[in-house]
């Protein structure tokens, strides 16, 4: 075993047994506190019966606790002899395998060093020049604030100088004012003093001399103390070490009272500036917030709530005025205001006025008006030869329609078909604003109704001229006179009686006089002499708009001047848009409408208003600046309502509250249509219940809609409109109810049926008797019993009662036990005298007196 293992001293006892060749090393393991322990490793080689010269030896490794001497680890073991392959065993050898795997490890532990110390480099230089970066910004912070500070020095010394030299030089004024009064009292002139000249004596006595240069030397330190402590204070340059620290004499000024002493500066002229308000020019636009109109007049917002706060307005800083309220309070504060509008964005949209030359005549718009179920669209189809009645729900007009029929010799004329429902008045006043002649259709047989009235209204509110066309003449019952007699109370007096207004009998079921008709339009529109340029940029009115599963935002437009051509780039209200495709009222394809034209155009990228105006302009850029310009002048002006309130809103928003309101989200066709029944909708609220109309829109009902109205708790109302699939799956997921319409009357009716379920119900008292307290009796187990006489009507168990004593009600309750001769019974009569006891109350007395009635509840309606 000597030859395996070498030590430095010999181990005492006896070596273990072996049975295999082993090779042994000393490891040294070294703890905390000093200690140590040296561990034997044996390897002890297994015999490979078959041994090949690639195989390996499988080792194990055994630890073995070392004797207490120290034992130096054996150098490594000597190559393998032919003797010892002769002998049969095998040494540990290290495969190819594993050589490459330890080399590919060594490389990889190499390379990783190297990329953690170029890491670490990158890290310690960029940290570095982080450091000397910041310590650049320091020094020159500590610059500037040593000359700021010297500077400030300066100035108060040169003002000390000055206050010093302006005082001296009065206090000397005062003096010779003095001196000189003084003398004119005493009756003498005094000299003035000069200064003793210095003697010539002194001048060669060196003690003299001496104490001269002793009191020149101090006055010289006294300058130099002075100047020390009047120059302002270095600052530290360099690393601050204990040396310099200790060396430095002077003491400096830390940042943070520098900046103390900026704040306290602010302060003051903050202070000083609350007294001395500056007046400026204030530029007001159309909507401004608070805190912009306070940095507008150089003032802080809280400064500005607190005035208008005054005013009565309850506002915060980002809240929005309107102009006037903003030029009310920069008056008040004594600025001089000056009003701006976004609007200059619009200039030059309509064009110029054009000249008689390039005018030509042009069709005339009609309007065909009345009230509802009074053949206005029948009139209509009689002289297109078509059937728009059979494709209306319910067979009233709901929509606003525009066509042009040729009469030939270039004879055309544009006619607009309003409905005569109560609720599409807007309908009808966008009809009578685009229009040159209106039609008012009125029945035979029903003469001059509701909706009648108002379209006179509107046709004398825009000046159009009118045109009667008496319907329904085929009728047993129909009394064309009577009509012409009725419309003479309206102001309205037609030719046959005196006046200078057409009147036409016609019958669009029998198709009778439809030529007279159309004569009388012609004749009209020749007194009129309507022309228009068509060689300009087109511009007109949006008739109705809606939104088109597949072509997107679909527009009937009619053409007031100009000629809409398609490509063209186009600005309506606040949507814009290029002209993809365009279609008449047949659905022929045009590639361009002229005046009083109307067609349907593809390419918006919203639904507009009807009613909007729309114009041609030259470029994406200018119609994307237009419109987003009124969008947000919309906005603003809507938060505008919103926000704010005086004292008198808060007072009626405090009401509002205890209003009972029915959430609803619609969707309609065209937006026309919403518009209608949203304003039907707002007539059926009363103080009590209202509707609320959380959301409009014109197309299908999408899942978005559901989402609202799930969080609402608001149903939706799809008024000829169906609702896709995943708004289905979403409504019946979270219970959402989505009802469908195709009639504005139907959709009305439920409504306000809902709202007269909502409605308390009246509380309605009837009288049924009266009875007189004769004894009072105390029952053990029932309390107080009052001996009555029914004296007026009937008395019923269960019934409501009062107990008026001295002509003062003490007491309203419920009648809970009648008894006669020891029994319960139901009912009392007059003259019959019973048992009395109220529920939860005692206090009975003899002559009191005990009024019984009935509440019963009256179901309210609208």
């Amino acid at each position: 075993m000597s030859d395996d293992v070498e030590t430095e001293t010999k181990t005492s006892g006896r070596k273990p047994l072996t049975l295999r060749r082993t090779e042994k090393g000393a490891v040294k393991q070294s703890f905390s506190h000093g200690r140590s322990k040296t561990v034997v490793v044996e390897t002890k080689r297994r015999r490979v019966l078959s041994p090949k010269k690639d195989t390996e030896a499988k080792e194990t490794i055994v630890e073995k606790k070392a004797p207490k001497k120290t034992v130096k680890a054996a150098p490594a073991a000597p190559e393998e002899t032919d003797d010892d392959k002769k002998k049969g065993s095998v040494l540990r050898t290290l495969s190819n395998d594993e050589k490459n795997a330890r080399a590919e490890a060594l490389v990889k532990a190499r390379k990783e060093k190297a990329v953690r110390d170029q890491r670490e480099a990158a890290e310690r230089a960029e940290r570095e020049a982080r450091e000397s970066e910041e310590r650049a910004k320091l020094e020159l912070e500590r610059k500037r604030v040593a000359e700021e500070e010297a500077k400030r020095a300066r100035e108060a010394e040169e003002r000390r100088r000055a206050e010093d030299a302006a005082r001296e030089a009065l206090e000397a004024e005062e003096r010779e004012r003095k001196r000189r009064s003084d003398a004119k009292a005493e009756g003498r002139s005094e000299k003035p003093k000069s200064t003793p000249a210095p003697n010539e004596a002194d001048a060669n006595n060196p003690l003299a001399q001496l104490g001269g240069r002793l009191k020149t030397k101090r006055n010289n330190n006294t300058d130099d103390r002075q100047s020390k402590t009047k120059e302002s204070p270095r600052r530290r340059t360099g690393k601050l070490t204990i040396a310099n620290a200790l060396d430095d004499d002077e003491r400096q000024r830390s940042l943070a009272s520098v900046r103390r002493a900026r704040e306290r500066e602010k302060q003051a002229r903050q202070s000083r500036g609350d007294g001395q308000r500056v007046l400026r020019d204030v530029i007001i636009p159309e909507t401004i917030t608070v805190q912009e109109l306070a940095a507008r007049m150089s003032m802080r917002a809280v400064d500005l709530v607190k005035e208008l706060m005054k005013e009565g307005q309850m506002v915060m800083a980002n809240d929005v005025l309107d102009a006037d309220t903003a030029q009310l309070v920069a008056e008040d504060l004594g600025h001089t205001v000056k009003r701006v509008a976004e609007s200059d964005v619009e200039e030059g949209l309509g064009g110029g006025e054009d000249a008689d030359g390039d005018l030509e005549p042009r069709p005339p718009v009609v309007t065909i008006m009345g009230h509802v179920d009074h053949g206005k669209t029948s009139l209509l189809d009689a002289m297109r030869q078509t059937d728009i009645v059979a494709g209306e729900a319910g067979g009233i007009t709901q929509h606003i329609g525009a066509y042009q029929i040729n009469l030939g010799d270039e004879r055309k004329i544009t006619f607009l078909d309003t409905p005569g429902h109560a609720a599409f008045t807007q309908m009808r006043a966008r009809g009578a604003e685009v229009t040159d002649i209106i039609i008012l259709v009125v029945a035979a047989d029903d003469s001059i109704m509701p909706q009648t009235e108002e379209a006179i209204s509107h046709a004398k509110a825009a000046g159009v001229p009118i045109i009667v066309a008496i319907n329904k003449v085929d009728k047993p019952d129909a009394d064309p006179n009577k009509v012409r007699t009725d419309l003479l109370q309206h102001e309205i007096q037609v030719e046959s009686m005196g006046g200078e207004i057409q009147d036409v009998e016609v019958s669009a079921l029998k198709k009778t006089n439809l030529d007279a008709l159309q004569d009388a339009i012609l004749l009209q529109a020749e007194l009129l002499e309507l022309k228009a340029n068509p060689n300009r940029k087109a511009e007109g009115a949006i008739v109705e708009a809606r939104l088109d599963k597949g072509r997107g935002a679909v527009a009937t437009m009619l053409v007031e001047r100009g000629a809409l051509k398609r490509g063209d780039i186009m600005v309506a209200g606040s949507e814009w848009g290029k002209v993809r495709a365009m279609s008449d009222d047949k659905g022929a394809q045009v590639k361009e409408a002229g005046p009083a034209y109307p067609v349907e155009v593809l390419g918006l990228n919203g639904v507009p208003e009807p009613g909007d105006k729309f114009y041609v302009v030259e470029s994406e850029a200018r119609a994307r600046e237009v419109a987003e310009f009124r969008s947000r002048q919309r906005r603003d002006k809507y938060a505008a309502k919103s926000s704010g309130s005086s004292l008198e809103q808060m007072m009626a928003q405090l009401q509002d509250a205890e209003i009972k309101e029915l959430p609803i989200v619609i969707k309609g066709d065209v937006q026309g249509s919403v518009e209608a029944i949203v304003s039907s909708l707002n007539k059926m609220s009363t103080e009590e219940v209202r509707v609320k109309v959380l959301h409009t829109g014109v197309g299908g009902v999408s899942e978005s809609d559901v989402i609202l109205a799930g969080a609402s708790g608001a149903a939706v109302v799809g008024f000829n409109v169906r609702a896709n699939k995943q708004a289905r799956e979403n409504a019946e997921r979270d219970n959402v109810e989505i009802r469908y319409y195709s009639v504005i009357y139907d959709l009305l009716d439920d409504i306000k049926g809902v709202l007269t379920g909502m409605l308390d119900p009246e509380l309605r008292e009837t009288f049924l008797g009266n009875a007189e307290i004769l004894e009072v009796f105390s029952i053990s187990k029932q309390g107080k019993v009052a001996g009555c006489r029914v004296t007026e009507g009937q008395v019923r168990r269960g019934a409501k009662v009062r107990l008026i004593r001295d002509n003062v009600v003490i007491h309203e309750g419920e009648l809970s036990q009648l008894i006669r001769f020891k029994d319960d019974v139901n009912e009392v009569t007059m003259g019959q005298e019973c048992g009395m006891s109220f529920a939860n109350y005692e206090d009975l007395k003899a002559g009191d007196t005990i009024e019984c009635f009935a509440v019963e509840s009256v179901t309210r309606s609208l």
